[in-house]
């Protein structure tokens, strides 16, 4: 079964540089993120984005700047619209997530000591039958790791290598709570989630369906 995982889930260093932390976040603090996420997304712009000539089926929400397409940026407007702050709790999230995923990547050492600047983040909703392809996250000029976080419904994360989409790669299954962080050498390798598995989000956790995922980053030098 592609979606089962044995229990217990202990922290794993899955590779060089990618940290999986299950139950990083407990069920409240989960409700707490959707929560706020929902405000923000009413006072903001969530949409599909298009990239290349295609539109995406992942609803997306940026944060502190705007992530843009055609071509790929980060910008701090849109129309004239400024991109809605981070939470400073979600920084100091991000900051907490790098301390632990670090006690078992030693590669993202440097980072989990305060010098990771939450410049970016994206909120992505996944209806339960959306996904998205591998790809690189290679817009921001920062090598500091992504930090991501998982709401709902249990997704297949795939992250291969930086040479291209191809094989060898790791499938994670992330269930709701899960961390995962990726930098050092793998910062610039493909990853996306290219399942869902539906009616797997725990009760409480703020969603009904489907799957939020929260990314963290750092843009600049």
């Amino acid at each position: 079964m592609l979606f089962e995982s044995p229990i217990p889930r202990p922290a794993t260093r899955i590779r060089e540089g990618v940290a999986h932390v299950p139950g990083f976040l407990g069920v409240s603090a989960q409700a707490g993120l959707v929560a706020q996420a929902r405000e923000l997304a009413r006072r903001g712009r969530m949409e599909r984005p298009v990239v290349g000539s295609g539109q995406m089926s992942v609803h997306t929400l940026s944060l502190g700047q705007f992530w843009a397409a055609n071509p790929y940026r980060y910008v701090t407007s849109v129309g004239g619209v400024d991109a809605a702050p981070i939470p400073l709790a979600w920084s100091e999230l991000a900051q907490r997530a790098l301390v632990a995923a670090a006690d078992i990547a030693p590669e993202l050492v440097p980072w989990a000591t305060g010098e990771f600047r939450a410049e970016a983040a994206l909120v992505n909703y996944y209806a339960p039958d959306a996904k998205m392809g591998l790809h690189v996250d290679a817009n921001e000029e920062s090598a500091a790791p992504v930090v991501s976080l998982s709401i709902g419904d249990e997704a297949l994360f795939r992250i291969g290598h930086t040479e291209g989409r191809t094989r060898p790669w790791n499938d994670v299954t992330l269930m709701s709570g899960d961390l995962i962080v990726f930098g050092g050498p793998a910062r610039w390798a493909y990853h996306g989630v290219p399942a869902i598995r539906p009616d797997t989000a725990p009760a409480g956790c703020g969603l009904r369906e489907g799957r939020m995922n929260i990314t963290i980053r750092q843009v600049g030098l």
